[in-house]
């Protein structure tokens, strides 16, 4: 029998003040899928919430119905019926010796990474039978060619040793891009992804320009952060969203976890230590 696992990914802020390049995404088992959408769009219907859920579109309005849709959403994670994974970049920690080509494919080097990485599949119990892996990616801001070789290269992960020993296959017509519009999963993930940057970035402290007090969004959105960041606590007390969540010494973890958070350094970088929080004008 072949079991089947879906990622839902999603990215979102390209440059930051202090972190940049937030990718995150879900896994979901197919046995789990239609329960898990089934109750997130329900809980959606009941908050009379119609349109996309966003992390842009938080406001003192609708504050209560999305912490309730992230409640809900938390419980998921908990039960594990979905696995949450979050990957940044600090921008103090700068890259050394990378070429024009890794330049203008960051983007997609960088997504190629957290797919093979992330959700920690390479340390998936051992099993004869085949693990079908389906991946949605919400929209792909680029032009056709290198959105297909960007697809291209995370088919060719079958070569990868790590998933070739758990037995692990993609097939080239289940990678695609989709309109998250269509995928509340993709939806309650930008919410979460939003959150983090939001706080990693300071975005909390942000004033309109020559006023002495913060919008009514911003404070809205600070108290969605605090919401989910309670929710986190709940899984990981101390969990602290800056760092990359350890492993206990048990690498498994890396996919046993139902949440975690990967800030990705690469193995060649030097540190600039003016471009960290402690050290901001």
């Amino acid at each position: 029998m072949i079991r089947e696992l879906i990622i839902y990914a999603d990215e979102s802020v390209k440059k930051g003040e202090y972190f940049s390049n937030f990718y995150g995404g879900v896994l979901v088992r197919s046995k789990d899928l239609n329960e898990v959408e089934d109750r997130l769009l329900t809980k959606a219907q009941e908050l009379h919430l119609h349109n996309e859920l966003k992390w842009q579109k938080v406001t003192a309005q609708y504050l209560d119905k999305y912490q309730e849709m992230m409640k809900l959403f938390f419980v998921l994670i908990a039960s594990d019926k979905v696995k949450l994974r979050i990957m940044f970049t600090q921008n103090n920690i700068e890259p050394i010796g990378i070429d024009a080509y890794q330049k203008e494919h960051e983007y997609f080097l960088l997504y190629y990474q957290f797919i093979k990485h992330a959700f920690g599949l390479r340390h998936l119990p051992d099993q004869k039978e085949p693990i079908q892996l389906r991946i949605y990616f919400d929209k792909l801001p680029d032009t056709k060619e290198k959105v297909s070789l960007f697809k291209s290269h995370i088919v060719s992960l079958n070569k990868y040793p790590g998933f070739r020993k758990k037995n692990i296959r993609i097939l080239p017509d289940q990678v695609t891009d989709v309109d998250s519009k269509q995928h509340i999963i993709m939806q309650c993930t930008d919410i979460v992804l939003g959150a983090i940057q939001f706080r990693l970035n300071n975005q909390h402290l942000i004033k309109p320009e020559g006023a002495k007090r913060r919008g009514k969004r911003t404070i809205a959105k600070e108290k969605l952060y605090k919401f989910i960041n309670r929710e986190i606590r709940n899984l990981y007390p101390g969990f602290n969203i800056g760092i990359t969540t350890g492993t206990n010494g048990v690498n498994e973890n890396r996919w046993v976890h139902p949440y975690r958070h990967w800030n990705f350094i690469p193995s060649n970088h030097k540190r600039d230590d003016s471009k960290t929080k402690k050290n901001a004008p």
